[in-house]
């Protein structure tokens, strides 16, 4: 019979000496993607009408949205509600008002395009905009980067002790991922509001483009390693 193969063991022994690393990167980088979020309301005492003007106007954000193309990344609706507020004082439940909402989030990939379209939507009637949060792409290649900078850290760092110890390494055990994703929008965003709250504004005047500046992104991987060692002469 073939002798079976003896178990690895889970830590060095004095002819297969064990050394455990860390590994890590820090990359910054030029961000890619930026999203904003658009709520769009409307309020009134007919439940009907709010609901009608709520529609219009989410109607006219999504058009002028829409007029940016290839420039939009993603744009989706998140949320809509059309809810009845009462009043306070008085027998009975009586409804005082409605108040209706519809919330947008867009990625923009041009960010000349970003600080125009911030601008127009902000000049619509009961519209906010919260923004912009910056990112990368799930797929940008600065990720990949960030790991493999981080692998090499982690050799580089076992061979220094390998070479301490007047030594060679002689194999890797384990290379295990502790994280190498960067950082969410909510982390790292840049937020700013821009909200019009009544009509009365001059149409015929269009607000100027913000002048937004993207804001870079912090990378971070980080990878634990173990190896094994030629034995060293002590």
């Amino acid at each position: 019979m073939t002798p079976t193969p003896p178990e690895p063991t889970p830590y060095g022994t004095p002819q297969a000496p064990r050394v455990a690393v860390r590994g890590e990167a820090h990359l910054e980088a030029d961000p890619e993607l930026a999203r904003i979020a658009i709520t769009v309301q409307a309020r009134g005492t007919d439940r009907r009408t709010t609901l009608d003007d709520l529609t219009r106007r989410n109607t006219t954000a999504l058009d002028l949205i829409k007029t940016y193309g290839d420039d939009i990344a993603t744009l989706e609706t998140g949320a809509f509600s059309l809810t009845p507020e009462f009043t306070k004082h008085g027998r009975g439940e009586r409804i005082r008002t409605y108040h209706g909402l519809v919330r947008i989030t867009a990625e923009l990939t041009d960010f000349t395009t970003l600080g125009e379209l911030t601008t127009r939507l902000a000049d619509l009637d009961l519209t906010r905009i919260d923004g912009p949060w910056w990112s990368l792409r799930p797929t940008s290649p600065v990720h990949a980067q960030a790991r493999r900078q981080a692998v090499h850290e982690a050799v580089q760092r076992a061979r220094e002790y390998a070479e301490a110890l007047d030594t060679t390494l002689a194999a890797l055990v384990e290379l295990a991922d502790i994280g190498a994703e960067g950082p969410g929008p909510a982390a790292f965003g840049m937020t700013r509001s821009a909200t019009r709250a009544f009509a009365g504004a001059d149409e015929d005047t269009a607000a100027p483009a913000l002048d937004l500046e993207p804001e870079r992104q912090h990378i971070h991987a980080a990878v634990n390693a173990r190896f094994t060692l030629h034995p060293p002469t002590l």
